[in-house]
């Protein structure tokens, strides 16, 4: 039986796609972008996670023996090299603050969940699958999505590309709107912020937009300070997309502020030690004009 990886599901969304949407978090991913909006789906494997906010240092943790638990004072330790079956720290801790970071469902059971939301479907909603990267569970989301298609359910997969192009030869009939990213377009500082070279990402997105399947496909650049955000880079990308395909639908994602408060809860650190805000109206109208300079016809404001 397949089953896939998922970390959240987020119903009654409005930002990941057209109408009221389901939106899937499959855990894994081969990016590591030092900002990312959801650290706890990098990892592809489940891991326990401690919310200290919801702890009463009760002590019932310390019964489990793999012995990952400390008390100190009034600090709970969390050693996650020992954990040996994170479930069980889930099922003792009375106030939720242990709890394993994502769980296995099956087909069925992940269309059993958002089937709860068909009603909403039915009005230019649908599913998206996001991630991590929903491609990084392959057999799992080519699946899933024949099983939302057979149920006349819109899809959307949001995806940095980086995947083998057979595979999305294979899987792009079952998707109805496909949310690729374009980050950054130069290869050296590309890699030093997402750890991968963007040949293969270009290379799909040249072929995505010279497919048959192009006007269901959107580029995203999400606007990072310091790191994505400037004009040159936004032109580049404008050119290089607009180049391919005259009419592609382009959309630039404004800066989330609140990424870096999942930080501590994931063996990782964030990129900004000082958050920066998000953009202004004036400033992502700055980053329009630079688009719309640039040859995008198609901008998604």
């Amino acid at each position: 039986m397949i089953k896939g990886l998922v970390f959240d599901v987020q119903r009654f969304s409005t930002h990941d796609g057209d109408g009221i949407r389901t939106t899937v978090f499959l855990k894994g991913c081969p990016l590591h972008c030092v900002w990312c909006q959801n650290p706890e789906g990098i990892s592809p494997e489940k891991k326990l996670v401690y919310f200290a906010h919801k702890c009463i240092l009760c002590g019932s943790c310390l019964k489990i023996p793999d012995k990952a638990i400390e008390i100190n004072g009034k600090t709970l330790i969390l050693s996650q090299a020992k954990v040996e079956n994170g479930v069980l720290y889930e099922e003792v801790c009375p106030t939720g603050a242990l709890k394993m970071d994502s769980r296995e469902y099956s087909i069925k059971e992940i269309m059993e969940t958002v089937m709860l939301d068909k009603a909403f479907f039915m009005h230019g909603g649908g599913v998206t699958l996001s991630g991590g990267e929903p491609f990084f569970q392959k057999q799992f989301t080519l699946e899933l999505l024949k099983n939302l298609q057979k149920n006349h359910i819109h899809t959307a997969v949001e995806t940095s590309l980086f995947v083998e192009q057979d595979y999305l030869l294979e899987v792009l009939p079952y998707i109805d709107t496909l949310f690729a990213d374009l980050k950054f377009f130069d290869g050296a500082w590309h890699k030093k912020i997402t750890s991968v070279d963007p040949e293969l990402i270009q290379a799909n997105i040249k072929f995505v937009l010279q497919s048959l399947h192009r006007h269901k496909v959107v580029i995203r650049t999400p606007l990072i300070p310091e790191y994505t955000a400037f004009p040159e880079n936004i032109r580049r990308i404008c050119h290089f997309i607009t180049d391919i395909f005259p009419d592609v639908r382009y959309e630039l994602l404004n800066y989330n502020p609140l990424a870096k408060a999942k930080y501590e809860h994931v063996e990782d650190s964030y990129c900004f030690a000082d958050n920066h805000p998000l953009y202004s109206v004036s400033e992502m109208n700055d980053f329009y004009t630079i688009a719309y300079q640039a040859g995008i016809k198609n901008l998604i404001v």
